[in-house]
């Protein structure tokens, strides 16, 4: 019988998530012989048997894969028989590679729970179980490949029981890494408000009991500190608020079972998959009218939405149980606007003053990572935070990066990404970078990961801002390191992400509604239309400019985004429902008068937030975007079917002042088309000045916008010939927008695209910064390759 020894490489998620025993035991059943050994960024086989049975073994390896597993591609090719009897798992390689995937940290499995319960099982009530199917991967790894020695589950040497579950290949626990028990792994520990420790035979029943008498706690999890306490108590949620300084944001909560989350909220097939997934992310459900008979009127006030999450640590578990399944608080263990605190120390001291009590355990986290946060719109997940149990698995690229690169994203719900190949690696979500803590976390992850993924990098890519501490940061590395860098404008960013996101290469009309964004003429853009690709773009058409009084005040006090637009249109300051005194608004308008620190903006945001204002709904807010949810909050439960007028004006294009960065891909058009929004904001004034009902005036506002969307898209493709649109920017994660322009896109037979796998708020931009940088990079070699044929 002919014997063929093949050598197979697999790349992808391979490590740390039970490949290699699952390989072993495939190689054992179909009597191969051979080895199989991490090495940084894959696994690498060597099998040996007839023809038929390695081919077989090639099919049966991709059609197999544990569950946490993914492959990228495999490679293989013939060397000489080695004539070998046994087939072994080898120890790591430690060369260096270019592509390496690190898990995301996954769920308690099913196994591992109902060990947990079992009071014959040896780890039962173990607050850290863990197998290769769940528990910590990327919170605990400290360098490639992924072994017990690279991760901080290193101090931890195994008892012999464990010993022969992680040496066996046979048992679920094969060199599960963070394996562990209560002979031999981390243990819990009590903490008082102080951070000296509490002496006590049962740390979780005492932190249970204090949870119950209505205190406030800090919990140590997988990526760092949660803040819990009763959510039924409104005194112990509201002195949260008060201690964390969070005056409004809702509160997310857990709940131990899925029938007690049914119970409180609408929860569809959709939402009940993401609800139970390995994720096991934030869910944003709809409550039932019932909801306030489980939960303290503070934990969402004002909010028609509830964020749930159900356990996923097994002392999540553990702790839900205790508590007789009462919801609970489980909230980012920070001040407001801080980065969620994951070392011990610092937790005990930035959290001093907010929590009683402190319950947690001596496995080291070294990576933060905050939760993720998801909602669903009309049938498909629309990421609000990337972060735990998706970070930093891999989004494919549809442009390969040809040089390795980094994308700093934006100033706002950082999240950087590195990219080489055809593969974009995104960070968890690292909060707002104008604050110092957040940015030197954000510094400090990005040494972080290019260390654990083995990437030098080449290019830097950034926001066109200049003052943004990530574009700042950029010009710093890139001087430092001798990269080459490029400036991607922000709205472009947002097409290319939601492009890159569902795999398009081609061209496209690109819809980018958010906040703001430094345009490339300088002035402050947010209400956008463009037409092209990754590595060209045109701007069609946007809404028309208004004045942004106060600047960056205008974000925080709605009302004087009301006053420009209505300015704009030529109406005077309603009286009521404004409810800000008239010399305010008079000073408002001499400022919006003179042009002095009131910057022009196209944003869809502001016009979201003047709306919110016009009607006397909100005129500050406490959090970003709080005046445009309840805006569509208002609106969700409305059936009128009338819309505000608007214009359409064509405007010839000037030329574009651009900065002496190039930046990627701009191209001038002969003319814009200008979306004139005057005649709305009269037609809104006049329906508030008859008392029509605010709830219809905020639904008409929504059907405008999915009309005005639908007529310009309309007008481009006329102009263009291009039928698919891509909806991007953070005013579409309002879910009531979002399904009335997909809707009404699809009936006029677009090919209509939205985010599924990262957010469409600035947490996705730095995907969409990779891919036009990879096109970039792929114009600048067929340059170089045209110039050299020369």
């Amino acid at each position: 019988m002919d014997i063929e020894r093949r050598v197979i490489e697999v790349q992808g998620t391979v490590q740390g998530v039970g490949f290699r025993p699952f390989i072993y035991r495939l190689a054992q059943r179909l009597k191969l012989s051979g080895f199989v050994r991490n090495r940084a960024g894959s696994v690498l086989i060597e099998a040996e048997g007839d023809p038929g049975t390695l081919d077989r073994f090639l099919t049966d390896l991709r059609a197999g894969v544990p569950p946490l597993a993914s492959i990228d591609r495999v490679s293989q090719r013939s060397i000489a028989a080695q004539r070998s009897r046994r087939f072994t798992i080898e120890s790591s390689e430690t060369a260096d590679s270019s592509t390496i995937a690190i898990a995301p940290d996954i769920a308690t499995c099913p196994a591992c729970l109902s060990e947990l319960f079992d009071p014959q099982n040896r780890r039962h009530r173990y607050p850290l179980i863990n197998c290769t199917d769940c528990g910590p991967r990327l919170t605990i790894v400290q360098g490639i490949p992924y072994d017990r020695s690279r991760t901080t589950m290193a101090g931890f040497a195994m008892c012999r029981a464990c010993r022969q579950e992680y040496e066996d290949p046979r048992n679920r626990r094969f060199h599960a890494q963070p394996i562990a028990c209560w002979q031999c792994g981390p243990r819990l520990a009590l903490h008082a408000s102080d951070g000296q420790q509490v002496a006590t035979d049962d740390p979780l029943a005492d932190f249970v009991g204090a949870l119950l008498q209505g205190k406030i706690g800090a919990l140590k999890g997988l990526g760092g500190y949660h803040l819990v306490c009763d959510a039924r108590r409104e005194q112990s949620v509201s002195e949260l608020r008060r201690r964390k300084h969070r005056e409004a944001r809702p509160f997310a909560v857990m709940v131990g079972k899925l029938a007690s989350v049914q119970r409180c909220c609408h929860i569809d097939a959709h939402e009940q998959d993401l609800l139970e997934s390995r994720q096991r992310p934030i869910v944003l459900l709809r409550k039932r009218p019932s909801a306030g008979d489980s939960f303290a009127a503070s934990v969402a006030p004002g909010n028609p939405f509830l964020g749930v999450m159900l356990p996923y640590t097994p002392l999540h578990h553990l702790l839900l149980h205790d508590v007789g399944d009462i919801p609970l608080i489980m909230t980012s263990g920070n001040r407001s606007d801080e980065p969620i605190a994951y070392q011990d120390d610092d937790a005990f001291e930035r959290l001093h003053g907010i929590a009683d009590l402190f319950l947690t355990h001596d496995r080291p986290i070294h990576v933060r990572c905050d939760d993720s946060v998801t909602r669903i719109v009309a049938g498909t997940p629309s990421p609000v935070r990337r972060s735990r149990g998706d970070a930093p698995g891999p989004v494919d690229l549809p442009i390969s990066c040809s040089q390795t690169a980094i994308a700093v994203g934006g100033q706002f719900k950082g999240v950087f990404a590195i990219g080489r190949d055809r593969q974009a690696i995104l960070s968890q979500h690292l909060g707002d970078l104008d604050q110092w803590d957040a940015f030197r976390a954000f510094q400090r992850d990005i040494e972080l990961y290019t260390g654990l993924f083995d990437s030098q990098p080449e290019w830097i890519v950034h926001d066109l801002h200049p003052d943004y501490a990530t574009t700042q940061y950029a010009r710093r590395y890139a001087a430092a390191h001798g990269l080459r860098r490029l400036a991607v404008q922000h709205h472009h960013a947002h097409v290319a992400s939601c492009m890159a996101d569902n795999g398009l290469a081609d061209n496209v009309i690109g819809v980018a509604f958010d906040g703001t964004g430094f345009g490339t003429d300088g002035s402050i853009w947010g209400g956008e239309f463009f037409a092209g690709g990754y590595e060209h773009f045109i701007r069609a058409a946007h809404l028309r400019p208004v004045r942004m009084p106060g600047g960056e005040k205008a974000v925080t006090q709605p009302w004087r985004m009301a006053e420009a637009h209505l300015a704009d249109a030529g109406l005077p300051s309603l009286v009521e429902p404004h409810g800000v005194p008239a010399a305010r608004r008079a000073a408002i308008r001499q400022l919006i008068q003179s042009g002095f620190n009131s910057p022009l903006t196209t944003s869809a945001g502001r016009l979201f937030d003047a709306a919110a204002a016009l009607i006397g709904l909100r005129q500050s807010v406490a959090y970003e975007g709080q005046a445009a949810m309840e805006l569509e909050w208002l609106a969700t439960e409305v059936d009128d079917r009338a819309s505000y007028p608007f214009a359409i004006d064509v405007k010839p294009q000037r030329a574009v002042v651009t900065p002496s960065l190039p930046v990627a891909g701009f191209q001038t058009p002969a003319n814009l088309l200008i979306v004139d929004t005057r005649p709305l904001i009269v037609a809104m004034a006049n329906d508030v000045q008859q008392a029509a009902p605010t709830d219809v005036i905020a639904c008409r506002f929504h059907n405008t916008l999915v009309e005005l969307i639908s007529r310009v898209c309309g007008r481009i493709r006329n102009a263009t010939g291009i039928e698919s649109v891509v909806l991007s920017g953070g005013v579409f994660q309002n879910a009531l927008l979002l399904r009335g322009v997909r809707q009404q896109l699809a009936e006029q037979d677009y090919r209509v695209y939205v985010h599924q796998r990262v957010p469409a708020n600035d947490g996705g931009l730095s995907l969409g910064q990779l891919a036009i940088a990879a096109a970039t990079m792929q114009c600048y070699s067929a340059m170089t390759s045209s110039n050299e044929a020369e």
